[in-house]
């Protein structure tokens, strides 16, 4: 199969248009993340078992069991371990894949629907499991309470807890009825929701960084600030950098939002977006309970979603926000804190500290894309904001795949992914016609 990239003269390079090269934003997580020494930039050529390009969740993860199989792993990243979305999320571990059961039992029947469920379950006590077998220190705390903004959406909250509970097994989920949800958050501005105490929210820099730092124990090369320019495919791929190559029996493109020109096939499937996080300055304790009481992480039933949370040092941190292209706004804390404050209008005087965006990959119905590009290349992405748990676990189910085990792995690639229309050309026209539209039905 002839299938050569590059990336040489792309269009856009949002893996430098927002930020600067090699560093981390300047982001709480960024302030607060443990420290860890720089691996090296890759300046030779070099042969290995699997090539790994992206050093987030799915690489990390797919490095790691790699390695742990015997295969002699190599790691590449444009800039740093955790650069992109897996160190700037929004921390959520969330249940579930990202649409509801109800519309995958609609999508690919209710077989292969409670095995998407199972693998999603997986990918929580996964990344439980390697915090605890590598003794991560990221703040993991239980706990997600999904608002809902309309008083119409409660019914269906309730009958979906319900079903949960028992076509699916999963009773750590409840309702939640307006007197609670008003008593739990600090705000007017919900009528009911659901409370997951099976799911929960930490670090997420301080993960990817754990999980790089169990990787590089486990014997994998791991290289930074080296960007990849182009993929050759053959019996052995070869991966070229500005400064030197890798040949590889087997590669994976774990790139997400950034995966560019790098492959046309995955980047018709995956669009990047942008969203923003700040962080307010510390707050009294009373005050940060009074907003969250139980330090739950939440998530709003919007479109354009507001997610936000108490971090370990009593901030709160909030995203949110519309953007309707691919330039982070020049003032970011200004350009969140009118969301927060429409929540949590008690905040006003308070000091925001950090502020700062990312970009994800979201797919068009928000489930996974993972694809066999050719027989000994493959990609995991497109996680549509639902990447903490999922992307962990699809970087084992890469690892699995390149072990010879590929059920898994087939199972999540079986989920139609459709293309987006318009190709690259229209890609921010499109996004930003987009973003109009959801907006608009929030306000509606």
């Amino acid at each position: 199969m002839k299938r050569r990239t590059s990336i040489e003269g792309a269009a856009l390079d949002l893996l430098n248009a927002n930020d600067r090269p090699g560093q981390y934003p300047e982001s709480y997580y960024a302030a607060t993340a443990n420290r860890v020494d720089a691996c090296p930039e890759l300046d030779a050529d070099t042969d290995c078992d699997v090539c790994i390009v992206g050093a987030g969740y799915t690489g990390l993860s797919a490095a790691l069991h790699c390695a742990e199989q015997g295969l002699d792993t190599v790691l590449l990243d444009a800039h740093r371990i955790g650069w992109g979305a897996s160190g700037r999320n929004g921390g959520q571990l969330g249940s579930g894949q990202r649409r509801d059961q109800e519309d995958l039992e609609a999508m690919v029947g209710a077989d292969k629907a409670h095995r998407l469920w199972d693998l999603a379950e997986e990918s929580k006590q996964l990344v439980h499991a390697l915090i605890d077998r590598h003794q991560i220190d990221c703040d993991i705390r239980p706990g997600i309470l999904y608002a809902d903004h309309r008083a119409r959406f409660v019914a269906g909250t309730r009958d979906y807890v319900n079903k949960l509970r028992s076509d699916y097994g999963y009773e750590k989920l409840r309702f939640v009825g307006s007197e609670e949800i008003r008593s739990i958050l600090g705000t007017d501005a919900y009528f009911g929701g659901m409370l997951d105490e099976g799911a929960g929210h930490l670090h997420p820099l301080n993960l990817a960084l754990g999980l790089g730092r169990a990787a590089a124990a486990a014997g994998v090369r791991i290289f930074e600030k080296t960007e990849v320019t182009g993929l050759e495919p053959g019996e052995k791929a070869r991966i070229n950098t500005r400064k030197g190559s890798v040949r590889a029996r087997f590669a994976l493109l774990a790139c997400n939002g950034y995966i560019g020109a790098l492959d046309a096939d995955v980047s018709g499937h995956v669009m990047p977006i942008n969203n923003f996080i700040i962080a307010t300055a510390p707050l009294p304790s009373d005050l940060a309970r009074s907003l969250i009481s139980n330090n739950a992480a939440v998530a709003d039933s919007r479109n354009v979603i507001n997610y936000y949370r108490l971090s370990a040092d009593n901030r709160l941190l909030f995203g949110g926000g519309e953007n309707y292209g691919y330039r982070f706004p020049p003032d970011i804390p200004a350009f969140v804190r009118k969301y927060m404050l429409r929540i949590y209008p008690q905040l006003e005087d308070t000091a925001i500290d950090f502020g700062w965006g990312g970009t994800l990959g979201i797919t068009v119905n928000r489930m996974p894309h993972l694809a066999r590009l050719a027989p000994n290349i493959l990609s995991a992405s497109g996680y549509s904001g639902h990447g903490v748990g999922m992307a962990t676990l699809c970087g084992k189910l890469a690892a699995e795949a390149i072990g010879g085990t590929a059920a898994r792995f087939d199972l999540m690639a079986s989920i139609p992914t459709p293309r987006f229309p318009g190709g690259g050309a229209l890609r921010t026209p499109l996004l930003a016609l987009a973003m109009v539209y959801y907006a608009l039905k929030d306000r509606l």
